[in-house]
């Protein structure tokens, strides 16, 4: 009897130390509610596509987990394969970085509904976007006015138009500016500056360059906003 207790235990021992574990620095979970049956794809931006690094297969269960590795933090697509089309709708962009990441959202409102949790540069990216939003939505509404003021040829009113969608422009432009400032320690801040105010001047993007901290200018952005400043000195010399 003791030598059968013996054997059961060392089976299930061994199965439980044979059970692969996710292997990589960052692990990904999450859920889609409502999704039974599909494929996820993790992916990032090589040069100006987007590649496939990783897949997932839904079969049943609405939940999900996988584990990667990566270099540095940085942004990554999770696009779901509804199997009609490519659609930016169906990618939600989450800020990775080694560690754990949960996304939660719904199949179908799969980008609104998302929630990112686990992710410190994540919630700083969240933080710019909520206030940059308003500036987004300025300009739509000037960018309506502007239509119908080109309609009806009303030329006093479409230059005022103009003139408040170059302030808005700077406005938004400024934040920024002041948000990277703000934030030398986070690895968003990079990216916030290369995707959002690239074309300011370049006393702004030396000075934010040159503000990030050690770690943050070594990390994939840092590296690139260093390279991208360099090169626009080159140019202006």
């Amino acid at each position: 009897m003791k030598k059968l207790i013996f054997t059961i235990t060392t089976i299930v021992l061994l199965a439980a130390c044979s059970k692969k574990e996710p292997k990589g620095n960052l692990q990904i979970t999450g859920n889609i509610k409502g999704l039974k049956n599909g494929k996820l794809y993790i992916q990032r931006y090589n040069d100006t596509a987007l590649v496939i690094i990783d897949s997932i297969q839904i079969d049943g269960q609405s939940n999900f987990e996988t584990a990667i590795n990566i270099d540095s933090p940085e942004m990554l697509y999770l696009f779901l394969d509804r199997g009609v089309t490519n659609s930016m709708d169906n990618n939600i962009v989450f800020f990775a970085e080694p560690g754990k990441i949960n996304i939660e959202t719904e199949l179908d409102s799969y980008l609104l509904s998302a929630k990112i949790t686990g992710s410190k540069n994540q919630e700083i990216y969240e933080d710019y976007k909520k206030l940059a939003t308003k500036f987004k939505d300025q300009n739509l509404d000037l960018i309506e006015a502007k239509f119908y003021a080109t309609k009806y040829k009303n030329l006093p009113k479409l230059d005022s138009i103009n003139q408040k969608l170059d302030q808005n422009t700077k406005r938004k432009y400024l934040y920024t500016a002041n948000f990277a400032l703000s934030h030398p320690e986070a690895e968003a801040t990079p990216y916030i500056v290369l995707s959002e105010i690239h074309d300011i001047n370049i006393k702004y993007l030396d000075t934010i360059q040159k503000t990030m901290s050690k770690k943050v200018a070594q990390s994939l952005y840092g590296k690139k906003l260093t390279q991208y400043v360099n090169d626009l000195k080159k140019q202006s010399n």
